[in-house]
């Protein structure tokens, strides 16, 4: 019984993103989507990396629209829990392509990557 309580769901799991790896695929120009599961206020004020889409995680489940299914998701927030949270969302919803950034924008910026700092 307590097996089944505590098992982690069986199916896709997340893949990981390092910041490098996501540094990487954007100066490669791939076709991603970066979405920002933050805060106004975080990504406003905190810096966001350029072409972050804000969706913020309590709005999510209400605009998955959208998001293209058919282009690879990149998830991030500050610090890689959210947006966790936001992937396995994505997944329940069917889509495939999901990506969390480990680290978030705090390892983003420990990493010396560019931010923007205002909307």
């Amino acid at each position: 019984m307590f097996q089944k309580l505590f098992q982690r769901p069986t199916g896709p799991a997340v893949a990981q993103l390092s910041v490098a790896e996501l540094e990487r695929r954007l100066a490669a120009h791939e076709s991603l989507q970066l979405i920002d599961v933050r805060s106004a206020e975080e990504y406003q004020h905190d810096g966001h990396i350029s072409g972050a889409r804000l969706i913020p995680l309590p709005a999510l489940a209400q605009r998955l629209h959208e998001i293209d299914r058919t282009r690879p998701v990149v998830i991030i927030c500050r610090s890689g829990n959210r947006s966790q949270v936001a992937s396995e969302l994505l997944l329940r919803h069917g889509y495939l392509d999901i990506s969390n950034v480990q680290g978030g924008m705090i390892a983003w910026r420990r990493a010396g990557y560019p931010a923007r700092e205002r909307m």
